[in-house]
C-alpha cells in the first residue's frame, strides 16, 4: 500500500494541468450531452466506458442521427488513429507492465501520453504504478467533468457556442509545458512544421492523418541523421587522404 500511496503522490502533481482542462473540456461535454437530452447517467457511462475525448463530441452526431455503423468506424478511426502512434511507442514501455497493462492501453490518451513520454517518476517510486495512477487520475478528471456538465446542463440553460475550444487550450498549454521542461526543441518543431504543411496541402478536414506519416517519419529518421552526417565526414576524410597519398 505504500509503495501505490508512494506512486499517487508522485503522479498527482504532474497531472495538474490535465485536471484543469479535462474538467472545463468535460463540463463542454456534458453540457453538449445533456443538450441532445441525454442525462447524467448516460453521460458518466459514456466518458466512463468509451473515454476518447474528441470522438465522444463526434459521438453525440452519431448519438442523434440515423445510425450507419461503417460511417462511425471511419470516422472514429479517422479521429483517433493517432493512437496507432502512441501505441506502437509504447510498446517497449509497456512490455511488463503486467496485469496494469490492459487499463493502461484503454486509459491512453494524448494528454497521458504526453506525460507518460516526458516524465520519469522520482527515485524509490514504482514506475509501473506511477504510470497507472497518471492514467488513472486523468481517466477520473474526464469522468468527474462530464459528470458535473451534465449536472450543470440539467440546471440551467445558456448558450454553449464555443465550448469546444478548451480542447484547443488544453494542447496548447500542454505544449507550452512540454517546451519549457525540455532543452531538445527539435521533436516541436517537427510537429509544428510537419502539421502546417501538411493543412496547407490537404486542408482542414484532411491533415490530421498525412501529418501524423510525416511527423513518425520525421521522429524516426532523426537519430539516424548525426551517423550520417558522422559517415558523410568521415568518407570525405577518408576520400581526401587517399587522394594525397596518390598525388605522393
Amino acid at each position: 500500500m505504500k509503495t501505490k500511496a508512494d506512486a499517487l503522490k508522485a503522479a498527482f502533481p504532474h497531472t495538474i494541468p490535465v485536471l484543469t482542462g479535462f474538467i472545463f473540456l468535460g463540463i463542454a461535454y456534458g453540457i453538449t450531452m445533456c443538450e441532445k437530452g441525454f442525462g447524467v447517467g448516460w453521460i458518466f457511462l459514456m466518458s466512463l466506458f468509451v473515454f476518447a475525448g474528441s470522438a465522444q463530441y463526434v459521438a453525440i452526431t452519431f448519438l442523434t442521427s440515423a445510425f450507419n455503423p461503417v460511417y462511425a468506424f471511419l470516422m472514429t478511426l479517422m479521429v483517433n488513429v493517432r493512437h496507432l502512434f502512441y501505441g506502437i511507442s509504447l510498446l517497449e514501455k509497456f512490455k511488463d507492465f503486467g496485469r496494469l497493462k490492459p487499463y493502461l492501453i484503454f486509459g491512453l490518451c494524448d494528454e497521458t501520453f504526453s506525460i507518460v513520454c516526458s516524465t520519469n517518476p522520482p527515485e524509490g517510486v514504482d514506475k509501473k504504478w506511477f504510470i497507472f495512477f497518471i492514467t488513472l487520475l486523468d481517466h477520473c478528471y474526464w469522468v468527474t467533468g462530464s459528470v458535473i456538465g451534465g449536472i450543470i446542463g440539467s440546471l440551467i440553460s445558456f448558450n454553449t457556442k464555443g465550448l469546444d475550444f478548451v480542447l484547443t487550450a488544453l494542447f496548447v498549454v500542454i505544449f507550452v509545458g512540454q517546451w519549457k521542461s525540455n532543452r531538445d526543441h527539435k521533436p516541436a518543431v517537427i510537429g509544428v512544421l510537419g502539421s502546417l504543411v501538411c493543412l496547407i496541402i490537404f486542408g482542414q478536414s484532411h491533415f490530421i492523418i498525412p501529418s501524423m506519416i510525416v511527423i513518425l517519419a520525421a521522429l524516426m529518421l532523426l537519430p539516424s541523421l548525426p551517423k550520417y552526417r558522422d559517415y558523410l565526414n568521415n568518407s570525405e576524410i577518408n576520400k581526401m587522404q587517399t587522394d594525397k597519398e596518390e598525388l605522393r
